[in-house]
């Protein structure tokens, strides 16, 4: 690697990368669009495949005045409804008829009712009215919320208040939007939201640690500012891409993967930056030091780098469409960050020299001794090497290897009692408008009448709608049943409203899918229509929840399998080694559900979540099992080398002790930038944030520094087969070891 080296980091070439780095964001800025401005909040994440998608293609051709997505208007007062809140009411809905808003696909004719035809819709109390606005199902979420908030005005009018800024426990007469369109509406509020928070505090995260670790604020910045190009770069080059339609972004991809170009990208930096500063104490020129610190890092950098994109790229097999949607983004990002950290950072290093480290700059005896008669002190005494963990590492492996796999096997077992949940309502903030909604809802009227299903039925002529009213109505997990509605199209089709007696996001509605699908299906066969799995449908969230369910569950048993194949392939092309590649990938596997039973234990019995998000253990792993080998790949490699010069134990030893440093340092970096997803109001960020966090310190402070050095002792020469153990060529000379 000498060669690339010298022309990123010449004496001339370190300007010419930098200024190749500069005119490249450039030009990408001025010709191509940001990826921010090419988010798309709604695109579809089920397949046309799916029974709720076909359900849906049913049901609006077939049901065109309900086929929109309802917004539920939630109105409420303490006390009780009055006469004249009614009488606006229905005003308002005579205005939307005659005016409708943007996006506006059918609004009831509440606006032709007298007030006491609505009183009959209220709730036992009669402090509650829930009644719907549908939208067209095209309109993304900037769209719809700018229609509810036209609609909020046109209400503030009308009732001469702001119900939607009212108080729910108040006396006024408040309005709070849920159902299916306000959900999607806040939902994007809050990754938008978070947008500006997450990466302000990410970068002060990354600088304060920098600036503790280093203590130099030139060092600090020098990360940062390959991230700034990486993501210069990346931006337009993803906006592009989802311009043209290559690919599809969303806020939350945007969100996650720039807290992973800081994260993972400041990791590949500090690689690079510690071995300079070791090469420093014992290397008087800067360039040849810098050229050595290249030489020996930017393989393990490449590699882990590799590593990471592909782990990421398989994300491309799966079939539903968060999934899929977030690997072009995510693996390119660290694709353009490694190749930064192998450019940039050396051409910045280069161009900073032993400044880098100011006011600690590193130098090697002789010069700290010309240093000190220069100021006429004595010239410093060598420091002495300490034992360090590594020295523990040798002497007791097998107490080590015990102790570790016990206690992240016991963490480990507490993965199997982790409850899953789909509900996206319980990510939200307990004060976020589409939830306070539901909660009336829940409270007040039947759970299921924030998003009722609709079961459509080709009865071909030979089954009566009532009939089949009847038998829906003796389900005892269904609520209520509507009348039977005829097909605008097809005649012989029947379509029913279905309101489940429980929360309709929940997994116990969601498992009533299938079952009410085979009891329909049943009855059709019953009456003696041929085909009857064919001539029954589904819509509604609670079936689109069901779908994602499987789909996520698939894509999960695939890409995991997928990702473990590909990373022990690259690790046995890297090691040479059988051995090493399984105890390797084994024991990230463990951190990986280690992390989860600890996530868990925090996320259910401190902070008291019932369920996790049913997503996040793939993205999890994902991250952990391709972040989490960079440790080892660095570690391993840094082993590899050293026991070419050495005998093995001794290898182990300074290679732990040498990389224990930087290594403990990108951990606490990476950790921190996950762990900052924990400060935001949503859930599912919050507990991907927690888990992921607590993987990378497991893989930080136990999985790298303990169990994986530990084995490696315990195998001896087993670890490099079936490559050939090399022995000690030669001593290392005394003047680069005395720097470890």
């Amino acid at each position: 690697m000498s060669g690339y080296g010298k022309w990123v980091a010449g004496r001339t070439t370190k300007w010419i990368t930098l200024l190749i780095w500069i005119v490249l964001v450039g030009i990408l800025t001025v010709l191509w669009p940001s990826v921010n401005s090419q988010v798309l909040n709604n695109a579809q994440n089920l397949p046309e495949t799916a029974q709720s998608v076909r359900a849906a293609a049913v049901a609006e051709q077939e049901f065109p005045s309900g086929s929109g997505v309802p917004a539920l208007l939630v109105w409420h007062r303490e006390g009780g409804l009055s006469e004249e809140d009614l009488v606006h009411i229905i005003a308002v809905y005579g205005k939307l008829e005659q005016q409708p808003l943007p996006h506006q696909n059918y609004v009831p004719p509440l606006g032709q009712l007298p007030p006491q035809a609505l009183q009959a819709s209220l709730s036992e109390d009669r402090s509650t009215l829930v009644t719907p606005v549908l939208f067209d199902k095209a309109a993304d979420s900037d769209q719809l919320g700018e229609a509810i908030t036209e609609m909020k005005s046109v209400i503030s009018k009308e009732t001469g208040n702001d119900p939607a800024a009212a108080k729910v426990d108040g006396s006024e007469l408040s309005l709070r939007v849920s159902g299916p369109v306000g959900i999607s509406i806040d939902a994007t509020g809050l990754f938008k939201d978070a947008d500006v928070s997450l990466l302000i505090a990410t970068v002060v995260l990354v600088l304060v640690f920098l600036l503790l670790i280093y203590r130099s604020p030139i060092l600090a910045l020098i990360p940062l500012i390959a991230v700034g190009f990486a993501y210069g770069v990346t931006s337009p080059l993803l906006g592009l891409m989802a311009r043209e339609g290559w690919i599809t972004v969303d806020s939350q991809a945007v969100s996650i993967m720039t807290v992973l170009l800081f994260g993972a990208g400041t990791d590949y930096c500090l690689f690079l930056i510690s071995r300079f500063r070791q090469m420093l104490k014992v290397e008087e020129n800067k360039g040849r030091a810098l050229l050595s610190a290249i030489t020996h890092s930017s393989g393990a950098i490449a590699m882990s780098g590799f590593t990471v994109v592909l782990a990421l790229f398989a994300l491309l097999l799966a079939k539903y469409g968060a999934y899929h949607r977030f690997a072009i983004p995510f693996s390119v990002s660290i694709l353009i960050m490694g190749i930064a950290s192998l450019t940039l950072v050396p051409a910045l290093l280069a161009i900073f020299g032993r400044m880098s480290f100011f006011p600690f700059v590193p130098r090697t005896p002789q010069m700290e001794a010309e240093r000190a008669r220069a100021k006429g002190k004595p010239a410093p005494k060598p420091k002495t090497r300490k034992k360090g963990i590594g020295g523990l590492v040798v002497s007791r492996p097998w107490t080590i290897v015990a102790v570790t796999i016990i206690g992240l096997g016991i963490l480990a077992s507490f993965s199997s009692g982790i409850k899953f949940t789909y509900d996206i309502l319980s990510s939200f903030p307990e004060d976020m408008e589409s939830r306070q909604g539901f909660d009336l809802i829940g409270t007040q009227f039947s759970p299921g009448e924030l998003a009722p299903a609709k079961l459509i039925i080709d009865t071909q002529g030979q089954v009566s709608g009532e009939d089949f009213k009847s038998v829906l109505g003796g389900i005892s997990y269904i609520d209520t049943v509507s009348d039977p509605q005829q097909g605008a199209v097809n005649k012989d089709i029947v379509g029913f409203d279905i309101e489940f007696k429980s929360n309709p996001y929940s997994l116990e509605a969601m498992s009533h899918i299938p079952a009410l699908l085979k009891t329909a299906e049943q009855a059709l066969a019953e009456s003696g229509l041929d085909h009857a799995e064919d001539s029954v449908w589904i819509s509604g969230q609670t079936a689109t929840q069901y779908d994602t369910k499987e789909l996520g569950e698939r894509d999960t048993d695939l890409i995991i399998p997928v990702v473990i194949g590909m990373i022990t392939l690259l690790l046995l092309i890297y090691l040479r080694s059988v051995t090493a590649t399984v105890y390797l990938v084994a024991t990230v596997i463990l951190s990986f559900f280690s992390a989860l039973g600890l996530g868990w234990i925090i996320i259910h019995y401190v902070l008291g979540a019932d369920a996790i998000q049913g997503s996040i253990p793939l993205y999890s792993f994902v991250f952990l099992v391709a972040l989490g080998e960079d440790y080892n790949i660095f570690m391993i490699s840094n082993i590899w080398k050293k026991r070419k010069r050495m005998p093995l134990k001794q290898a182990i030893a300074e290679g732990v002790n040498e990389t224990g440093s930087v290594i403990t340092s990108a951990g606490l970096i990476l950790a921190g930038t996950f762990a900052v997803l924990a400060s935001l109001p949503i859930q599912v960020l919050v507990q991907f944030g927690i888990i992921t966090a607590i993987g990378v310190l497991l893989d930080t402070f136990i999985v790298r520094p303990f169990l994986v050095p530990a084995i490696t002792v315990l195998f001896g020469r087993l670890a490099f087969w079936p490559g050939k153990h090399q022995e000690l060529e030669k001593p290392l000379p005394a003047s680069a070891d005395e720097h470890y």
